[in-house]
């Protein structure tokens, strides 16, 4: 079996990433490790920006210690906001695509606000430096085949004016993800590629399945997960130590 020693790790040429998704798809968790990992890898700094403007369960600001403990500056709504469920934007976003030096990381919704809030940002884009990479779960029902995948990267790109450039697997159900569950993803995810002519990235998933099985049937980096982002319940059973 390989390890996690033996992975080929993600690697961006250019300096913005914008992780898309939609609900269950597990883009907050992908922006998250992403981010950890490439703290941990490179001498750069980098920035995560929470434009997941809906997800009452899952954000980014939900992992702002960890972020800052290693490094990484964490840009989301605080204080009387810290929870808000109206699109915020914050101003500084804008600066930090036209003048940020680094790795930045966005994560964002592929609902109808997560859209319109990247499309207010297209214009701010720098063409040819950024990647946006669709979060693609083939166990939700958007995106559970080539067709509907398509449909939904067609949808938003069309409502967020901002092109996709490539994709990411990332099929799981949480708990219950296994071998199988992991090929089935990236059997779709090769199919997606092959339809719309874009790349196929990476392969996120827990490093403990990964760990279970032979990594070289994946013709793709690999990015090992650890789970960040819980459920205000699965906090609180871990506080509890339960």
């Amino acid at each position: 079996m390989a390890n996690a020693a033996t992975f080929r790790y993600p690697s961006f040429s250019k300096r913005i990433v914008a992780l898309v998704g939609g609900f269950g798809s597990g883009k907050t968790e992908v922006s998250v490790n992403l981010a950890k990992y490439l703290a941990h890898a490179n001498s750069e700094p980098v920035t995560l920006v929470d434009l997941d403007l809906v997800n009452p369960y899952f954000r980014t600001r939900e992992a702002i210690a960890e972020m800052e403990a290693l490094g990484v500056r964490v840009v989301a709504p605080q204080g009387g906001q810290y929870y808000a469920d109206l699109p915020i934007l914050l101003p500084e976003i804008k600066g930090l695509l036209e003048t940020h030096e680094g790795m930045l990381i966005l994560d964002v919704g592929g609902d109808a606000q997560g859209c319109r809030a990247l499309g207010s940002l297209s214009g701010e884009f720098p063409p040819g430096q950024y990647e946006m990479l669709m979060i693609l779960n083939s166990r939700r029902p958007q995106t559970a085949d080539v067709a509907g995948s398509i449909a939904t990267m067609n949808r938003i790109a069309g409502s967020s004016r901002l092109p996709f450039t490539g994709l990411v697997s990332n099929t799981h159900m949480i708990d219950e993800t296994d071998a199988a569950i992991l090929l089935e993803g990236y059997d779709l995810a090769r199919a997606v590629s092959g339809e719309s002519g874009l790349p196929l990235f990476f392969v996120s998933a827990k490093r403990a399945v990964l760990n279970t099985m032979d990594t070289s049937v994946f013709a793709c980096a690999i990015l090992p997960l650890t789970r960040s982002m819980l459920k205000p319940w699965e906090r609180k059973e871990e506080t509890s130590g339960s």
